[in-house]
């Protein structure tokens, strides 16, 4: 049975030249303990997702909250160095990112309350438990976010929005306080772009008074991830006021047709797509004529883009005739051009030729498809729905990607 040492025989342990190892204990303060439960907090969080927690409107709400304690502890020497000896995570070796509170400008009690520890104060007036200001003002802004359960219903809207980008049937607009955003612009059926994800309002609840006095309302938004909140609408407007990134997604349905054979003052002319046939007596070239179309967009007259074209590689260096135009309406002619090359890939034409030096050159713009495909590729622009088709070669026909 083990036998604790008393004074005496330390004393004749000390006589025998034997060192006594003493225990040094640790005292500290509530304050101390406190910032340290704290930072444990974080330690767990980051042994459970494999990395520490990180701002921004898409975290959860507890990552958050973490976030902001650890800036605080990185900034703080104090703290830094309470915590040091226990950060085998290199928790403190990041740089804080968003913190908008000078240390030098706040006492004790106001530093600790940003790191979330509790203040002390007389009994009467003791809090407990009492949140930092940041995370309290993390909660009162943002809701917390759950599954949407009939996601899939709001799914195909996500898809759409995403189609009329890539062909330029929408376009996103910078959010910028000072250029007069208001809440009143976020209404129902809007999509905007927050912190990189885009947000669809599905719902605008009814019209409540906030405390200070101005009107507010719940919204039911819907996330391109799958999830909800019931956010503030005021809430929504700040969020959106703080990212310097967030979009709004503009209406498709504003003036200007995309293809249209009549025009008025307040249409913006973006080009033509045209569709020409070569008259190069090349073998291959000579066996497909009829199927074989170079496809292109351009911003000024078909004539004058062909006027050389027996000169130039990109027409097989022979004449050409022009077999359709399709004029185009407020329109970004590069994407839409990508986007066409892209959906008939599979049928690119894979021919060498030289040009008027001699050096070889393999064109990037001639496919072998009927001309009857193209006319239904133009309608799939029309209706926006074009980026969700690809060309299938052997059934000479477009089909719908995943089908």
């Amino acid at each position: 049975m083990a036998k604790e040492f008393t004074q005496e025989d330390d004393g004749l342990l000390a006589e025998l030249g034997v060192e006594v190892e003493t225990k040094k204990v640790v005292t500290r303060t509530p304050r101390e303990e406190r910032i340290i439960a704290g930072f444990e907090e974080i330690q767990r969080f980051a042994n459970e997702h494999w990395s520490a927690p990180s701002h921004g409107e898409e975290r959860d709400i507890f990552e958050r909250l973490y976030a902001v304690r650890l800036d605080r502890i990185r900034e703080l020497q104090e703290c830094r160095e309470l915590v040091e000896p226990l950060d085998d995570q290199g928790l403190l070796t990041g740089a804080s990112k968003a913190s908008s509170i000078v240390a030098e400008e706040l006492d004790d009690d106001a530093l600790l309350a940003e790191l979330g520890v509790e203040i002390e104060s007389p009994l009467i007036t003791e809090l407990k438990h009492v949140r930092s200001t940041a995370e309290k003002k993390v909660a009162e802004e943002i809701a917390n976010r759950e599954r949407c359960e009939d996601f899939e219903q709001f799914k195909p809207l996500f898809t759409e929005v995403q189609n009329d980008l890539d062909v330029g049937v929408r376009t996103t607009r910078n959010i910028r306080k000072q250029a007069g955003f208001l809440k009143t612009d976020i209404k129902k059926g809007e999509f905007f772009i927050l912190s990189g994800q885009t947000l669809y309002i599905a719902e605008v609840g009814e019209e409540i008074r906030a405390p200070n006095g101005e009107t507010d309302a719940r919204l039911r938004v819907i996330y391109s991830n799958g999830t909800e909140s019931n956010i503030l609408l005021r809430s929504l407007q700040r969020a959106l006021y703080k990212d310097e990134t967030s979009r709004i997604v503009t209406d498709p349905s504003g003036p200007g047709p995309l293809f249209s054979s009549e025009t008025d003052d307040k249409d913006l002319a973006s080009g033509v797509i045209y569709v020409l046939r070569s008259k190069s007596d090349h073998p291959t070239v000579a066996e497909h004529r009829e199927v074989l179309h170079k496809i292109g967009v351009t911003s000024g007259k078909v004539e004058k883009r062909i006027a050389n074209a027996k000169l130039d590689p990109t027409f097989l260096m022979a004449e050409v005739e022009v077999v359709a135009t399709y004029e185009l309406y407020n329109i970004n002619r590069t994407k839409l051009e990508n986007l066409i090359h892209r959906i008939f890939e599979s049928a690119r034409l894979d021919v060498e030729i030289k040009d008027r030096f001699g050096h070889p050159v393999t064109p990037r713009e001639w496919f072998l498809v009927p001309l009857f495909i193209i006319d239904e590729a133009v309608e799939r622009i029309k209706d926006r729905t074009i980026s969700a088709y690809s060309y299938d070669p052997q059934g000479a026909k477009l089909v719908r990607q995943g089908t």
